[in-house]
C-alpha cells in the first residue's frame, strides 16, 4: 500500500467517513505527508446529515487535509427511471468535481477507497470511476475489507469496526422514482434504529412496505421494542412493518438481478 501511495503522490482522496477511504487517507498522510494529499466528500441528498458531521469531526480529529463540496445532482428521468446502474451516473459526476479539485490542489492522482472484496459485487460505481483514471490502491494490493478493518485495529484507530454505510439511494429498488421524501423516510428509520442500539441496519423502502434488515444477533431488539419501531415507521409514512428474516447483507436489492440475468 505505502509504495502504490509513493507512486501516485500527490494523491486526492474521495472520502467518505467510512473505514475504507479513512483508512486510505491515514496511510496516505503517515506516507507522504499532508502537505501532498488532500481529501474530498461530496455532499448530496443520499448521504445521511449524520454521516457528513461523523465524516467531518473524524478528519478534523485525524489531521486530514479536507474538502466538503455538493454534489451534482441527479437529472429528472435519473430520478424517475432509477436504473440498475444508477451508481455509475453518480460516480461520473463525482468524478467531475474530483478532478477539479485534484487540479486545483495539485494533485496528480484520485483514488477512493473500494477494496477487493468489492470486485464479487455489483459495482458499475467503481467500472465508472476506473473508466475515468481513478485508481483503487486496496484493490491493487489484493487487500479485503476484512483486512481493512484488521489493518485499522493494528494502528489502534477508532474507527476500524465502523459499521458499513451505503448512500440512501441503494435503499429504493431499482426502477422505482428516488424522491426526497423516500430519502427522508429512510434516513429517520436508520436513525431510529441507531438510537435505540442497533449497530447495522439498512431500511428499504418498497412503497407502503419498509423491510428492516439487521444482523441476526441484533434482532431481538427489534422485537423487544417492537410496538416502538413500529409506531415509528407508521408515522413515517409506512403501512407494513417487516423485518428481514434473513438479516442484514450488503446488496440486497441486487439480488432482484441475479433473477433477470
Amino acid at each position: 500500500m505505502k509504495s502504490i501511495i509513493k507512486e501516485h503522490a500527490p494523491l486526492l482522496i474521495a472520502y467518505s467517513g467510512g473505514v475504507d477511504s479513512t483508512l486510505l487517507a491515514v496511510l496516505t498522510r503517515e506516507t507522504i505527508g499532508a502537505e501532498h494529499m488532500h481529501c474530498v466528500l461530496v455532499d448530496g441528498p443520499e448521504v445521511p446529515r449524520r454521516a457528513v458531521t461523523a465524516a467531518i469531526n473524524q478528519s478534523e480529529y485525524l489531521k486530514i487535509p479536507l474538502t466538503v463540496r455538493e454534489g451534482v445532482p441527479f437529472s429528472r428521468d435519473l430520478q424517475k427511471t432509477n436504473p440498475h446502474d444508477r451508481c455509475r451516473h453518480c460516480k461520473l459526476g463525482t468524478y467531475t468535481i474530483l478532478k477539479q479539485i485534484a487540479d486545483d490542489t495539485g494533485c496528480t492522482y484520485i483514488a477512493d477507497g473500494a477494496n477487493a472484496s468489492d470486485l464479487g459485487e455489483h459495482r458499475p460505481g467503481i467500472e465508472a470511476f476506473s473508466s475515468c483514471g481513478v485508481i483503487h490502491p486496496f484493490i491493487m494490493a489484493g487487500i479485503t475489507k476484512q483486512d481493512i478493518r484488521d489493518i485499522a485495529k493494528s494502528m489502534d484507530l477508532p474507527f476500524w469496526d465502523k459499521p458499513s454505510s451505503a448512500c440512501l439511494y441503494s435503499r429504493i429498488p431499482y426502477g422505482e422514482e428516488i424522491t426526497d421524501e423516500k430519502l427522508r423516510m429512510i434516513e429517520k428509520g436508520e436513525e431510529l434504529l441507531s438510537d435505540i442500539g442497533i449497530r447495522q441496519a439498512r431500511v428499504r423502502h418498497h412503497g407502503l412496505i419498509v423491510r428492516i434488515e439487521v444482523l441476526p444477533e441484533e434482532m431481538e431488539k427489534i422485537l423487544i421494542q417492537k410496538d416502538t419501531v413500529h409506531t415509528f415507521f407508521q408515522n413515517l409514512g409506512f403501512l407494513y412493518v417487516t423485518l428481514d428474516l434473513k438479516g442484514y447483507r450488503s446488496g440486497s436489492m441486487d439480488e432482484v438481478l441475479k433473477l433477470s440475468s
